[in-house]
């Protein structure tokens, strides 16, 4: 008799129903604390926040979002004075860059301070050395999936 093997014993169920849960988290939290930023405008302040100069595509990119989505939410956060973007060239050609604003910075560092209280609640359980090892082995996974996935952006 074979063992049937569940998708719900694997590592991506668990990645996945944890993942979902984040995303939950991260919403009703913004809206407790009454954040002025959705999740997603959030991440993308704080991945631009260390990515200075960043056009659209790379960002796209990096936050695994398709371009017009991107663009959305940075006309959202240009309109909010968070972001501001500029024309520059990359390999002969124009592109459109971001960069945070002072005011954006001032308000990414309100948030993280906001919520870190709280971040740090759901891994209180959990000691660093453990934190740190589920960080480096999930990018490891990660590093992987990309290597499988077909990101077309």
């Amino acid at each position: 008799m074979t063992e049937i093997i569940h998708f719900t014993d694997s590592i991506n169920y668990e990645l996945e129903q944890t993942g979902r849960l984040l995303k939950k988290l991260s919403r009703q939290l913004f809206r407790k604390l009454e954040v002025e930023l959705s999740p997603d405008e959030y991440v993308m302040l704080d991945t631009i926040s260390i990515n200075d100069g960043i056009c659209q595509r790379d960002l796209a990119k990096l936050i695994l979002k398709d371009r017009a989505n991107t663009g959305r939410i940075l006309d959202n956060l240009e309109a909010k004075g968070l972001i501001k973007r500029y024309v520059d060239t990359k390999n002969n050609r124009l592109v459109k860059k971001t960069a945070i604003t002072e005011s954006g910075t001032k308000e990414l560092n309100n948030i993280n301070n906001t919520i870190k209280t709280y971040i740090n609640g759901t891994v209180r359980k959990i000691s660093a050395e453990e934190v740190d090892k589920v960080k480096n082995v999930l990018k490891k996974f990660r590093m992987n999936l990309e290597k499988a996935v077909e990101i077309n952006i």
